[in-house]
């Protein structure tokens, strides 16, 4: 029996087992088991096959952004639209084959936008390119799901399955859970939370499912058994998810004004070009980037020419962006800005900058 065939039989067996109290320890044995068997599924074959086209792109910019959909949603479209970038646009399915990049300029920045080849059903198995795809996309800071408005919420269910199972979360964070496998001494397990979905026995069967039997555990918030699991495998992804509805042209403007309010949605048209503008705000947002603007002594500002860092950087990262050496002949930086209580304020290294604040850096 294949890899395939085991997964489906797991898979088939959750969804018969009914849950409850009784069934707990099944089911998390199953999902471990399952968590196993997707990795090996996802781990590149040992026999090295013919050199094909070749499918990942270099990362550039200050931040990547990969376009993920089912095929002719108008991905290809919006890339056209967003950058210079020309992608193929056709009515038919599969008109984009490979990973096509392209540049979006915005408030300074250069955004990487990945145009990737359609998923279809089945992409975690393999089906169409969609290993590829999903290996791409594992690799972006922020995905965009596009949609199409007109099929309701199909095509998210589908899209959110196919990711999960190759170990992207979408829009939610690492749970905080310590895990530490030792050399002996059995498991230490210990919660700071009352527990209502792990228990003691759960953890040993699952740890011994992945053939840990001296381990540390510490629950510091009621975690599922699935939360679990991903701790242990340790190669999940964390990132935030943007859920862009395209041809809302083509929709009611009720259905519109409810696909409008579910959390991280934007609806577009690319056809009638509405409603982009606001999507690259809320996408500025979800990178969490800001500009930084640099100042020499007794000159104005440079405003023409921005450092582009994340959110939550101190001076001692911008020091670094601008010369290694810099942070080494430090003395103060004079700052003017929202991180500021009056400006220009006298700061540190460990100053945490916004954007658009402005830096003076004065060395020793």
């Amino acid at each position: 029996m294949g890899i395939l065939d085991k997964i489906g039989e797991i898979e088939r067996e959750i969804s018969r087992t009914q849950k409850n109290k009784a069934t707990e320890y099944h089911l998390g044995l199953l999902k471990a088991k399952l968590a196993k068997y997707r990795a090996q599924l996802l781990e590149p074959s040992k026999t090295a096959g013919a050199k094909g086209e070749g499918f990942d792109v270099m990362k550039s910019g200050d931040a990547r952004v990969a376009l993920i959909g089912f095929p002719s949603v108008g991905k290809s479209t919006f890339l056209s639209l967003m950058t210079s970038t020309a992608s193929e646009a056709a009515s038919y399915e599969f008109t984009t084959l490979t990973c096509i990049p392209g540049v979006i300029e915005y408030k300074g920045a250069n955004i990487q936008l990945l145009d990737l080849p359609g998923i279809i059903e089945g992409a975690a198995q393999g089906k169409g390119r969609g290993r590829q795809v999903i290996a791409v996309a594992r690799t972006a800071d922020v995905v965009i799901m596009m949609l199409d408005a007109t099929k309701g919420g199909v095509q998210r269910e589908l899209l959110e399955k196919e990711l999960e199972s190759v170990g992207i979360r979408l829009n939610s964070k690492k749970p905080n859970i310590y895990f530490k496998p030792k050399k002996g001494g059995g498991l230490s397990y210990n919660s700071t939370v009352p527990l209502t979905m792990c228990s003691e026995k759960l953890v040993q069967l699952i740890l011994h499912e992945y053939k840990i039997f001296n381990a540390e555990v510490l629950f510091r918030e009621d975690s599922t058994p699935d939360e679990f699991i991903d701790v242990i495998v340790g190669n999940r992804v964390y990132m935030p998810c943007l859920y862009v509805y395209n041809k809302v042209d083509q929709i009611s403007i009720e259905e519109v004004n409810r696909l409008a309010h579910v959390p991280n949605s934007v609806v577009i048209s690319c056809g009638m070009k509405l409603n982009l503008d606001y999507l690259l705000e809320t996408l500025w947002d979800y990178l969490a980037l800001i500009c930084i603007f640099t100042k020499k002594r007794g000159e104005r500002p440079d405003f023409g020419d921005a450092i582009i860092m994340r959110r939550g950087a101190s001076v001692e990262h911008v020091c670094h962006r601008i010369h290694r050496t810099l942070a080494g002949q430090f003395k103060y930086a004079l700052v003017w800005g929202t991180s500021t209580k009056y400006s220009p304020q006298r700061v540190g290294l460990t100053h945490i900058m916004e954007h658009e604040d402005v830096i003076q850096i004065v060395k020793k």
